[in-house]
């Protein structure tokens, strides 16, 4: 399924900025209702409630109340392949210019020492839509526009709709099972977190799916987290849908025990010796200035391999900006990689993991070749 991003879909909500302007007149007391396409009105003087029906005309309108909304008309229908028709949602940080009250958001991940949220949602029957909770990344604070990563949590699903891109997995995060999927909208990078049962009430650890996020190569600890929001996005009907409860606190400090190593990290000990066969997966995720790629060596043979240095070319138009897990240098286009001091030890069938981020000219293409201590490898 391609879904258009429900922000861009607004097309212009710049232009539309004077009906934003007057629904964002004051904190909402209770029973406010909003029924303007993109209007929204803060509560608690920290979160912004917003209706953003960005995917139809026909009419949507909440009722905010003190501690979360409601649907209370929902008129538009659209294919279930298709892209739903808005995202009423509540949030903290920045959308679209629209920032929350004394919020610390946009906030370089590296510094979060820890984000968590709690929310209670009601569902209704007889209506297709998700419950979804988002995360927005990008690699520039932005306070306005689209950011260039979105991980979607879908806490409940009804109806034959399906997150973007394709399932790539599983992961174990706040004690549950999600499965993953990951693709794009065509403006921004995608992953979602599939809940297999709804799930109406949760506290969830939001550093831990940016963190999975950041390990499979989406994103870096140098990106920004911008907001984070949560609420529908209804197909067909969702009148009723609310979100009674909502809280979330973002906490700066860094300290982060999962930042990558410095780009400076000690020598290697010791240093490389031996080579025999490996075999490289490269993951790339690129966008139109720059791209992400993780790098996961394999020792297919039968010696321990004790440091590597894996050597290979990058495209013209790339250039590496920051790395983690490893030593990453680059003169033109050759690149070489070196371990650390606590991955460097490769036994028969061990693997090692690193990554980086960098900037991007022209289209892109992955490197096609490499050599592991000066012995080729084979693509995995």
């Amino acid at each position: 399924m391609r879904r258009t991003l429900r922000a861009i879909a607004a097309a212009g909500l710049l232009a539309a900025g004077s009906i934003v302007a007057v629904a964002l007149g004051g904190t909402a007391s209770a029973d406010t209702q909003i029924c303007e396409q993109y209007g929204s009105t803060v509560i608690q003087g920290r979160y912004v409630v917003q209706n953003n029906r960005w995917g139809t005309t026909a009419q949507q309108c909440i009722n905010v109340t003190d501690t979360g909304f409601e649907i209370t008309t929902q008129n538009g229908s659209s294919p279930t392949n298709g892209a739903p028709t808005a995202y009423p949602s509540i949030f903290l940080g920045c959308h679209y210019t629209n920032c929350s009250p004394g919020t610390n958001l946009p906030i370089q991940v590296s510094q979060i020492s820890s984000a968590t949220s709690s929310i209670n949602y009601r569902y209704v029957s007889g209506a297709t839509y998700n419950a979804s909770y988002d995360i927005w990344l990008d690699p520039s604070p932005k306070r306005d526009g689209v950011n260039q990563m979105e991980i979607m949590i879908w806490l409940n699903r009804q109806g034959p709709i399906q997150p973007i891109g394709s399932p790539v997995g599983t992961a174990t995060i706040d004690g549950r099972s999600w499965e993953v999927w990951r693709g794009s909208n065509g403006a921004n990078n995608v992953i979602s977190y599939l809940a297999p049962s709804a799930i109406s009430s949760a506290n969830l650890n939001l550093l831990a799916f940016i963190n999975d996020t950041r390990n499979r190569g989406a994103i870096t600890n140098s990106w920004y987290l911008t907001s984070i929001q949560a609420g529908f996005e209804p197909w067909q009907g969702g009148t009723g849908l609310a979100v009674t409860n909502f809280s979330a606190a973002v906490n700066g400090g860094g300290g982060n025990p999962t930042t990558p190593p410095p780009s400076n990290p000690p020598p290697t000990t010791p240093p490389p010796t031996g080579g025999g066969a490996c075999a490289v997966k490269y993951t790339p995720n690129s966008w139109n200035n720059g791209f992400t790629a993780d790098v996961q060596i394999t020792n297919t043979s039968s010696s321990t391999i004790n440091g590597w240095t894996l050597a290979y070319s990058l495209p013209s138009g790339q250039r590496v900006t920051n790395a983690w897990n490893a030593t990453v240098s680059q003169s033109g286009q050759a690149v070489t990689a070196r371990n650390i001091n606590w991955n460097g030890t490769l036994s028969p069938g061990g693997t090692a993991s690193f990554g980086y981020q960098g900037t991007l000219s022209g289209a892109y293409s992955s490197p096609t070749s490499f050599t592991l201590n000066g012995v080729a490898c084979s693509r995995s």
